[in-house]
């Protein structure tokens, strides 16, 4: 096996080594393969990183930004392009690029040109070429210089009501003495201002109305800075007039109409109602109740025209399931000092229903089986854009090595249905309110049989909730009530004598298989710093924080001590005869997203998770209970296989039971690399482990002390494929045990003496870990 290993490693240097040499065939005479790209300056206020936008030209991409494997695929190919082999090599690799000297030279204008807009007006680049053999390296080199400082700031203001609004929100200004003279900054205050303006009527003001002049001191670099505002022009031919301010005139909603040109929509040709100052053009019946329409439009009749109230439209109307698109024109219409804007918007149906059907073959420890649902979806149930979804699924698995059973088959049936409503619905409440939380409200029922040859098991659930965004970036949700229960109507007498023998070894064992009741409350944060972008890569550096809590079972705990006084049997209080869990939970996810290049990036994650039974629990429910390894954990254990602590276990089927916790911390550092077409390559490292709040008989190893957790951290590393289909990632992860706390000796850092068929592990999983 050591012999196969180093074969292997020797292939893949030599194969490095040699397409070194083997570019040489694919360089034209005259020319060189650009080796490398550096920029370098002397001033840290100016760091390169900022200038790799402006590099026109860069060498061949590197993975895990050391070895140029997709240049050594492609120079492995041999001249003629007519081999197929060839055609495929090129094609999955990346030919050697080619130094071009004016895109160098663009390059450097460009880094120059950046720099000098920070406020260095006399920075200057130096562009250097080293040479050797066919190979070259280009460096640019900044020179700053002294930056220009803005010494006084000055308004050229012609309009009174502007300069009104300006002064008014000049607190927010990013302008000051003493800035640099940075034209980006500048900018950006253009930018601001336009924004400010647009939402207090100025429909057609843009940034290009406002201009700077700027005035240097002999011999010095400061600079007076004059802000201008030029008056309204359309055209520029046309006589200049001050800025208008517009109200919103009317508000028309064209249902399911089809115009191109909103003039020529007139009331008569279409049948139209009134509601609540909206005029609602439609044929025969809108598919929309007209209070939806209103609740969900922040554009009024009579109100000044924003821009914000745009956007909040166009993202009200989004979130409608119902709709497949949307959008709003304007007519204008000036009447000596006055300015009007009739809002057109225009929108088009989604599909009403839809059924899918799916067939699934499933594979269980070996186990083959295959399964089967229906789905049902309405998308407009009440006229109000409320989504009812219902599935039926049937799943039949045959199980083996199973003995003492009267049968080996296992089957499951379960309903889902789901009801949601894109609003908060909840008593009392304005329509104002609910159109600034823009809140989704939903209502949920599950029932799920399942029958073994061990037992048979009935869970039953019921969740009403809330869901919002803010700012596409943070998101809420929050868990009013949560209700399940579990019923298991049926133990064969087998698996009874097999709960009673495990009674003392594994008391959680018994608890997981017993009739349970769970009402709980729950809230959940969000935030992505990358916002929408966030659903793919982001390319630039970005963080995410998810933060969860929840509580079961204290308000039936108040009733039930009420009512009855004391628990039942002395043990536990009951509803409806059925013991229910009383605890709480709390878990708290960080990611770090550093980008290194376009193509490579170093991702951070840490992991932090606290449960505590109380009252009428001894311990958790087991689905509530944490778990370490698996394909979002320690990537070189299997799921349900790593701790508590240093606990070993067994060989025993059921031991997964015993690989659990009441707390629970995981660290991972991951490498993630472009490597060709849709494919991404990782390497990773990862940490973590579960421990108990309190002792447990037969792991007394798994209880969290604060002197020695540490040395009960598992650590994997290992390497990984990713496949971006854009709308999805299918995650392929291998992982190696590094440090196993489960053993002592030799065998507790296997990352010296590994073992392929102890220390692997394989995952599938699709998106990323974190």
């Amino acid at each position: 096996m050591r012999k196969i290993k180093c074969c292997f490693t020797s292939l893949f240097l030599s194969a490095l080594l040699f397409s070194g040499c083997s570019v040489s065939k694919f360089i034209p005479e005259g020319h060189y393969w650009l080796d490398d790209v550096k920029i370098e300056s002397d001033n840290r206020e100016v760091k390169p990183s900022q200038m790799n936008a402006y590099v026109r030209q860069t060498p061949n991409a590197k993975w895990f930004s050391l070895f140029k494997l997709p240049l050594a695929i492609y120079s492995a190919s041999g001249r003629d392009s007519t081999k197929w082999m060839n055609r495929f090599l090129r094609k999955i690799g990346e030919a050697p690029r080619i130094y071009d000297p004016e895109l160098s030279e663009e390059t450097r204008q460009q880094i120059e040109q950046a720099v000098q807009n920070m406020g260095y007006m006399g920075a200057r680049v130096e562009l250097s070429e080293h040479k050797k053999n066919d190979r070259l390296k280009a460096r640019y080199r900044i020179f700053t210089g002294e930056p220009y400082i803005v010494e006084h700031i000055a308004y050229d203001i012609n309009d009174y009501k502007i300069d009104d609004y300006m002064l008014a929100d000049s607190a927010h200004t990013l302008l000051h003495p003493g800035m640099r003279f940075d034209v980006n900054q500048l900018d950006a205050e253009r930018q601001r201002i336009t924004r400010y303006l647009q939402d207090h009527g100025y429909y057609r003001f843009n940034k290009d109305f406002i201009t700077y002049q700027a005035d240097t001191m002999l011999n010095t670099r400061k600079v007076d800075l004059t802000m201008q505002l030029m008056p309204y022009q359309r055209k520029k031919e046309d006589e200049p007039t001050p800025h208008r301010q517009y109200v919103v005139r009317e508000v028309n909603y064209l249902i399911d109409v089809e115009e191109s040109d909103p003039a020529s929509i007139l009331p008569q040709d279409y049948d139209s109602l009134t509601y609540k100052g909206l005029n609602l053009y439609f044929n025969k019946k809108p598919f929309l109740r007209p209070s939806v329409l209103a609740d969900n439009t922040f554009l009024r009749p009579g109100r000044q025209y924003r821009s914000r109230d745009v956007q909040n439209t166009y993202s009200a109307l989004g979130r409608l399931n119902i709709l497949k698109y949307s959008n709003i024109r304007f007519r204008e219409e000036v009447r000596e000092d006055s300015a009007y804007l009739d809002a057109f918007i225009t929108l088009s149906r989604n599909k009403n229903k839809s059924l899918a059907f799916e067939i699934e073959g499933t594979n269980s420890a070996g186990d083959l089986g295959a399964a089967a649902s229906v789905a049902y979806t309405h998308r407009n149930l009440f006229r109000g854009s409320e989504t009812f979804t219902a599935k039926v699924r049937g799943a039949y698995e045959a199980i083996t090595g199973l003995e003492g059973y009267a049968n080996n088959n296992y089957m499951e049936y379960a309903v889902e249905t789901g009801l949601s409503f894109p609003e908060f619905m909840f008593p009392f409440l304005s329509s104002d309110f609910k159109r600034r939380i823009r809140a989704t409200s939903e209502v949920t029922a599950k029932f799920n049989w399942q029958v073994r040859p061990e037992f048979e098991r009935t869970v039953a659930s019921a969740g009403w909730s809330y869901r919002w965004t803010r700012r596409q970036k943070a998101n809420h949700r929050f868990d009013v009530l949560d209700v399940n229960y579990i019923y298991m109507p049926y133990r064969s007498e087998t698996f009874k004598d097999y709960l009673d023998v495990m009674d003392e070894i594994n008391p959680l064992l018994r608890y997981s298989y017993e009739d349970l009741m769970i009402v709980r409350m729950g809230y959940t944060y969000t935030y992505n710093s990358a916002g929408a972008a966030a659903l793919k890569t982001s390319r630039r550096n970005s963080y995410s924080i998810r933060f969860n809590i929840e509580e079961a079972g204290n308000l039936l705990y108040v009733f039930s001590k009420m009512v009855h006084g004391h628990p039942q049997n002395g043990e536990a209080f009951q509803m409806a005869n059925i013991n229910f869990a009383q605890y709480v939970k709390a878990d708290f996810d960080y990611a770090k997203n550093f980008m290194i290049d376009e193509r490579n990036s170093l991702v951070f994650h840490v992991g932090l998770g606290l449960a505590y039974p109380y009252g009428n629990s001894k311990s958790l429910p087991f689905e509530k209970l944490y778990f370490s390894g698996g394909a979002n954990s320690v990537r070189g254990w299997s799921v349900r296989s790593l701790g508590p602590g240093g606990y070993r276990g067994s060989d025993n089927s059921l031991d997964y039971v015993n690989h659990t916790g009441d707390m629970k911390l995981d660290l991972n550092l991951e490498y993630r690399t472009h490597l060709f077409w849709k494919l991404n390559g990782a390497a990773f490292i990862d940490a973590g482990n579960v421990w108990n709040i309190r002792n447990r008989e037969n792991q007394p190893e798994g209880l969290f002390r604060f002197n020695r957790f540490y040395k009960q951290l598992a650590v994997a590393y290992g390497l990984g494929i990713r496949f971006d289909l854009d709308f999805l990632i299918l995650r392929f992860d291998s992982g190696m045990k590094a440090i196993n706390p489960m053993y002592t000796g030799k065998d507790r850092f296997p990352i010296i003496s590994p073992k392929f068929s102890r220390d692997f592990a394989f995952h599938f999983a699709v998106g990323y870990p974190f």
